[in-house]
Formats: C-alpha cells, structure tokens, sequence
C-alpha cells in the first residue's frame, strides 16, 4: 500500500455484523489497524486503548476498524477479555473487528510481512495502521513489527497534523509538533501572501546559507 493510493472495497464479516468498508465507511476519515492474534497480551493492550480513546477518534470525525486473520467467534469472545483487561473503556466496545480467516484482505492489504508471506501455517498479520481519508486515499502508514505495541497519542498527533494540513493546505507541522504549537509555513508562500494568510503574525529564522526558508505561525 502506498500514500495516496486508493484502499480497495472490500466485504467481511466482522463482530459488528457484515460489513461492507465503503459504505461502513461513508465519506469519514477512517483508521483501519491489523494485529497478528486474538487472545495475545500485547493486542489485548492496543486494542484496548484504542477504544477507550474512542472519543478523541469521534472527536475528529474518524472511523476505527480492527482487522487479524483469526475466526470470528474469537474476537467476539476476545471482546470480553478486552473489555475486562481495560476497565475504562466507555460503554459498550466501540468498533467492529473484521474476521480475514482467508488471509485475503490481508495480502490485498499488504498487511503480512516479507519473510511469511507464503507460509499458511505462520503468516499473521503485522501491526499495519493505516489512517484513510474521506477520499478512501491512504494518507498515512505505520507499519510496526509484532513485538512492539503503538502508541495511541502517536496516531492522534498524526490525525490532527493531517486535517490541519488538509484544511490550511500552505503549511506542515515540524518534527515533535502537537497542537497549539508553531507550524511551518511552506516555502512555496510567497512573502507578500503572508499577512493576509496569518494576520496572526509569522516568525522568520535567520540561516547561515542565506536561503531564509524557515518561517512559523501559531495563526491556525
């Protein structure tokens, strides 16, 4: 899957019934996650998260959809242990996870890593993340490896740059940038532009090349 490409349509069961993604979907933002297994600690953990920060995704328009390759009756029972292990979660458990026994929609997805791909018996699915637009374009991927668990701020942070951005369209958000804090307008913007665009105020920084392409506001 590349950024920008268009995530195919695709029909499963999940344990929020039959779900065709389009439709499900809508015209959302949308965060479709793979995880190797059910009834794993690690999972458990993320899973869990995810949901209890279910309303910081609603907050931001934004779909949430779990996939693993194992049989629906597991991750309706596995559920249950999510909901114990995270007490917290509010409500009832806030999105379906798709049931790919086939490991079709995982391949089609390049969800499963180089070194298993061709072996049935062991080919799970990685710790893929990938954050869709309402276009059903793929904006973002995380792709993390099955020992290592992700970070939910992380995915925030980067949901929250990728609407700002859409909705601005002349700036990008600097390394370690979390809202409120200085974006960076692009070097395209002509300077004359800048005061009808951020009446705000910009900063400029000074380079020793002379090239003075480092320019900031907080007038988002």
């Amino acid at each position: 899957m590349k950024l920008e490409s268009i995530v195919p349509n695709f029909t499963a069961p999940s344990t929020q019934g039959p779900l065709d993604f389009y439709k499900w979907k809508g015209d959302s933002w949308c965060v479709l996650f793979s995880h190797p297994a059910d009834f794993t600690p690690v999972c458990t953990t993320e899973l869990g998260r995810i949901a209890v920060h279910n309303p910081e995704f609603q907050k931001r328009g934004v779909k949430l959809l779990a996939l693993s390759c194992d049989k629906l009756k597991d991750h309706v029972d596995w559920v249950n242990d999510i909901k114990s292990y995270c007490k917290d979660i509010p409500g009832d458990f806030p999105y379906p996870i798709v049931s790919d026994e086939t490991r079709e929609l995982a391949v089609k997805l390049d969800m499963i890593d180089e070194r298993d791909k061709d072996n049935v018996e062991k080919a799970m699915t990685v710790r893929a993340m990938y954050v869709i637009g309402p276009d059903n374009r793929l904006r973002l991927s995380m792709v993390y490896p099955a020992s290592c668990g992700r970070n939910v701020d992380e995915l925030l942070r980067v949901i929250d740059s990728l609407q700002l951005t859409d909705r601005l369209k002349v700036v990008a958000t600097p390394a370690n940038w979390t809202p409120g804090t200085k974006v960076m307008i692009l070097p395209h913007v002509p300077d004359q532009d800048l005061p009808k665009l951020f009446p705000g105020g910009v900063e400029r920084v000074s380079m020793p090349s002379g090239n003075n392409y480092v320019r900031t506001t907080t007038d988002y």
